[in-house]
């Protein structure tokens, strides 16, 4: 394995630009898609170099456009582009939450239709789980499919919450296929394309101004019986298979993408008095403690990740990754604030830009994640009754 790092690390080394290796703002994230743009020639060199290699997903198989590396060379890949800094050369949750459901479950049809696009960075995903009346309990969705007489699906209702639907491709979605079981029970997993007949996509306006959230409407549109994943009635399961990679994909945004603010860097001025000592111990304190508590998690990650490509059960571990990671961001921004006091209210940098400019905004934005992918409620819930084996 040095042999292949070392060649892993001159290969990224003579390909990725340095402006890919700098920290991300939110305009420099390239999306995958049929209407992918890139803000500037380094995007595009490092977006073609990464796809031609087949390491938008090094641990793929070549077939289906990945790198075709075994678990431990493409976990090499992924650690040697945080140690150079790389960002990460597309964005797209097809990759990175769908995907390794289509790998384990889709048919080979399936596979070569939706996978290898994702690998040469033509088609955009989005996700269409919530609905205006199901958020957190996903399970009571109302948007329904009908089989019609060809054996195709007619699909009604509408999904809310949808990031960037307005410039997906394709959504893989939760439908209602079955009224008479239990709710979890008649739930199916169906792929749709987006510029099908019968849907509209409306943009959410949100307080701040921006906003990548939409609502998508569906009237009678017709989805072909070969984009149901897995089996009718099946999709509960399949989706808590993808929201088993959700965290990764949301590490993707940190890792050698969009990265946390370091808490140490950002307090150290605010915590010293003229002389250079210390003079708030009781935060120093506070800080000192989220500091172990963010190495911890890393380790954890570690171990799970390892565990997962041991082919382990970590859905457990995974859900309880998910509320301590966000958990510990909204308990860092909080303390940061207390730190800066009114200089933390500044709203001046760039998204992402990760000086202290940015902190008010950060602080504001890791509250959503504690509600985005199933809140921290929701998330407790799911660890006592699945992992820690407790009663309803």
């Amino acid at each position: 394995m040095d042999t292949f790092r070392n060649e892993t690390r001159q290969w990224l080394e003579a390909n990725c630009p340095i402006a890919m290796r700098e920290p991300l703002t939110a305009d420099g994230m390239v999306w995958g898609g049929s209407l992918v743009e890139f803000g500037n020639e380094d995007q595009r060199v490092w977006f073609e170099r990464m796809r031609d290699r087949g390491w938008f997903a090094p641990g793929w198989p070549a077939a289906y456009g990945g790198g075709g590396l075994s678990p431990k060379q493409a976990r090499i890949v992924d650690e040697e582009m945080q140690r150079l800094g790389c960002r990460q050369p597309q964005f797209n949750l097809g990759v990175w939450m769908l995907g390794p459901v289509l790998l384990e479950l889709g048919t080979e049809e399936q596979k070569l239709e939706h996978l290898v696009p994702m690998m040469q960075g033509r088609a955009r995903w989005c996700q269409g789980f919530s609905e205006p009346n199901a958020g957190s309990d996903l399970a009571s969705l109302k948007t329904s499919a009908r089989k019609d007489e060809h054996g195709d699906f007619i699909v009604n209702g509408s999904k809310i919450w949808t990031s960037y639907g307005d410039k997906s491709d394709w959504m893989y979605a939760l439908v209602r296929t079955d009224t008479t079981v239990r709710k979890q029970e008649g739930i199916s997993f169906l792929l749709i394309d987006m510029k099908a007949p019968g849907i509209t996509v409306k943009p959410i306006e949100l307080i701040s101004g921006k906003s990548s959230f939409c609502q998508v409407f569906f009237d009678e549109v017709r989805v072909p019986a070969k984009q149901l994943v897995g089996p009718l009635n099946g999709g509960w399961t399949v989706a808590k298979k993808l929201l088993q990679h959700e965290r990764a994909a949301m590490s993707k945004f940190s890792e050698g993408a969009a990265p946390s603010h370091d808490a140490l860097a950002v307090a150290r001025p605010f915590l010293l008095d003229e002389t250079g000592a210390v003079c708030e111990p009781v935060l120093r304190d506070r800080l000192a403690g989220l500091l172990m508590d963010a190495h911890a998690f890393s380790l954890t990650h570690r171990r799970v990740m390892a565990q997962g490509m041991a082919r382990m059960d970590v859905s457990g571990p995974l859900s309880i990754m998910k509320l301590v990671q966000t958990e510990q961001e909204v308990a860092k921004y909080e303390l940061l604030m207390q730190v800066m006091g009114l200089r933390g209210l500044s709203w001046e940098g760039p998204e992402f830009s990760q000086d202290e400019h940015d902190i008010g905004r950060q602080w504001m934005l890791a509250k959503t994640t504690t509600i985005a992918g199933g809140s921290s409620e929701v998330q407790l819930n799911i660890i006592a009754k699945r992992v820690l084996g407790m009663p309803g």
